[in-house]
């Protein structure tokens, strides 16, 4: 017997017709998207995998999903969880632009063990060599295979597998584009098997301390990006925007430029969280003399985007930076 398999669509690439088979960068401007159940006909060896069934959500660009849709899919989640017979795995089909904070909020918020595979393309599946129809098939694979369990929110693409912590979009338009730089992928989908090679560590779905599903927005924390020269001002402006909390994507290995510091600096005494990033892409900030005399938390190895969702669900849990710094050292 087949595993059932739920797939959500939410749009993107993934979902995407194009004018034509070599429309392959273009492909927005002729305003189709399907939805997963039409996604599943272009594709129909998805269901030689599994029996997949269908969830409309949404088609919409990545760039329009975040905590609005981000509750959404949550609550989907756990009605599937809840509700449907025998399920062994969801399947999120997601455009690339911004899955990875999309996977990442669910693998810390999630409350069951059940497999969540937030899954994109590169190329429209309109397009010739489409990535789409392999994608979603390995995705579903992945979100069926008991192995997936209590692994927190996964990505599939490439024939890769990869924890949300962990992976970043790399490359605009290269197929190879999600990698996880600082200790690569948790799994191969070869085709005669899922491959898998390790599991991560740090804590994620369903054993969490965050539970976002009563709040109507989340806490306001935003990125500063370090620059030769920035002079604090988007610091200063994030904080008159009401910011509880700020991600500085400082200089690797976690350095920011003296005036940015200055207006970090105030920011943290006047009780704004400030977690020490960097826009490096890998590579731990470390907890130095200077972050703890400044009263920074430092983020760790999470991308700037990442830290941010971390340190928005750590709000709403707590205001200590001592315990924000636990978290950051724990997730």
């Amino acid at each position: 017997m087949r595993p059932r398999v739920a797939f959500i669509g939410t749009g993107g690439t993934i979902a995407s017709v194009g004018r034509g088979p070599l429309d392959l960068h273009d492909y927005t401007a002729a305003g189709k998207m399907l939805h997963a159940a039409e996604l599943l006909e272009r594709f129909p060896e998805a269901r030689e995998v599994a029996e997949v069934v269908p969830v409309r959500f949404a088609n919409v660009p990545s760039p329009k999903i975040a905590f609005p849709e981000w509750l959404e899919l949550l609550r989907i989640c756990d009605r599937l969880a809840a509700e449907e017979r025998d399920l062994a795995g969801i399947v999120i089909g997601h455009g690339t632009a911004s899955l990875e904070e999309t996977a990442y909020f669910l693998s810390l918020t999630l409350k069951h063990p059940l497999p969540v595979v937030v899954v994109g393309s590169q190329r429209p599946n309109s397009a010739l060599s489409t990535d789409a129809g392999l994608n979603l098939v390995n995705a579903i694979r992945v979100a069926a295979c008991p192995r997936a369990w209590g692994l927190g929110a996964l990505v599939v693409l490439n024939d890769e597998v990869h924890a949300a912590r962990e992976v970043t979009k790399t490359s605009t338009s290269r197929m190879q584009t999600f990698r996880s730089p600082d200790f690569g992928c948790l799994a191969h989908a070869d085709g005669d098997r899922l491959a898998w090679y390790r599991k991560p560590l740090r804590r994620a779905a369903p054993d969490t301390e965050f539970d976002p599903r009563s709040l109507k927005a989340l806490p306001r924390v935003d990125i500063a990006y370090s620059y030769a020269g920035s002079d604090g001002a988007a610091v200063r402006a994030f904080r008159a925007a009401g910011a509880q909390g700020i991600v500085s994507a400082g200089f690797a290995p976690g350095f920011v430029t003296p005036d940015e510091a200055e207006a970090l600096g105030e920011a943290a005494a006047a009780g704004v969280v400030v977690a020490q990033s960097t826009r490096a892409g890998s590579g731990r900030v470390f907890p130095t003399t200077k972050l703890r005399e400044a009263g920074f938390v430092p983020a760790d190895n999470l991308t700037p985007q990442k830290a941010r969702i971390l340190l928005a669900l750590a709000l709403t849990v707590t205001r200590d930076p001592r315990e924000v710094e636990r978290i950051f050292g724990e997730y």
